[in-house]
């Protein structure tokens, strides 16, 4: 993480005297994310150089060097618990959506190879690849609710496991991802819109905040995405609809969507939010849109 100077110290600190927006303490400056370790970031980045390729951008071996160093760290580190895409404020934990994008990672990387002709060890990584895949069915799955959860060991429930569709992890076909769709519906869902996950007393040793959150609506377009992925398009299309709902007069939308005071919050606009709509929109149009594509890559199982 770098500030928008280019800083990569971010030490962060509170202003105690300032109330903030609506009373919403504290106010801080800086951002402790920027100490923290995220396993995801190395999946988004190298599926979007796949991608790249994929879309008739050329190989460059500078990329492609780069890619083998961050898969050499990431053979030696997958396996150490991480503070999530959410960046968590908690202990660090083993994250089954880190997992997952650490298989994505190297399941791109193969397919470097396999599909470019680009060198490296690839019976190594498909090892890898399974090594991770079958860790992940292993210990981040509850079979007895038949989801996936937010952390190894955990009960409680993540929206973010909801990409494992989208990355190709799991295909829409396999009752373990229909079941995590399911649980994530019935038990994240507010009126139609999803949390990230669970805001209990519970929770606060996770995220380290105290319970209650508004409803977060890339999550709720990633649920979208997933009955696509599992031939529910009405469901889709209707999930869809509704965030779309929400937009102000110019067809913006922010972070997140509080369901008892009605009103859009966290920030504005959100570039998160809007890259969802833009995937979810190509999405109900083909069945070749972002998600599908995307899952597609992936060496689904």
């Amino acid at each position: 993480m770098y500030g928008v100077e280019g800083e990569r110290r971010l030490n962060e600190y509170e202003l105690d005297w300032l109330p903030g927006y609506a009373n919403s303490r504290p106010v801080r400056v800086g951002n402790a994310a920027s100490e923290q370790f995220q396993l995801d970031v190395y999946g988004e980045l190298m599926d979007a150089l796949h991608q790249a390729r994929s879309h008739g951008i050329p190989p460059d071996e500078t990329a492609w060097a780069v890619q083998q160093t961050l898969l050499d760290f990431l053979e030696g580190h997958w396996t150490d618990p991480d503070d999530g895409i959410w960046e968590m404020r908690g202990q660090r934990r083993h994250f089954v959506h880190s997992k997952i994008m650490a298989w994505a990672a190297v399941d791109r990387a193969v397919r470097g190879i396999e599909e470019f002709d680009l060198p490296g060890p690839v019976d190594d990584w498909k090892r890898l690849r399974e090594e991770i895949h079958n860790e992940v069915c292993d210990k981040g799955y509850d079979s007895k609710r038949n989801t996936f959860t937010q952390y190894y060991g955990s009960r409680s429930l993540d929206a973010s496991v909801l990409l494992m569709g989208s990355v190709g992890f799991l295909p829409g076909t396999d009752k373990r991802y229909r079941g995590t769709i399911d649980a994530i519906a019935d038990e994240l869902t507010r009126d139609g819109f999803v949390s990230r996950y669970s805001t209990t007393k519970k929770s606060e040793q996770v995220d380290g905040l105290p319970p209650g959150e508004a409803t977060f609506l890339p999550c709720t377009l990633w649920l979208a995405d997933s009955y696509l992925l599992t031939g529910r398009k009405d469901r889709g299309r209707e999930t869809f609809e509704r965030v779309l709902g929400l937009s102000n007069d110019l067809g913006l939308l922010s972070e997140e969507y509080d369901t008892e005071q009605h009103r859009l919050v966290g920030n504005f606009p959100q570039a998160l939010t809007h890259l969802a709509v833009i995937n979810t929109a190509l999405d109900l149009n083909s069945n070749q849109g972002p998600s599908h594509r995307r899952a597609h890559t992936g060496q689904a199982r």
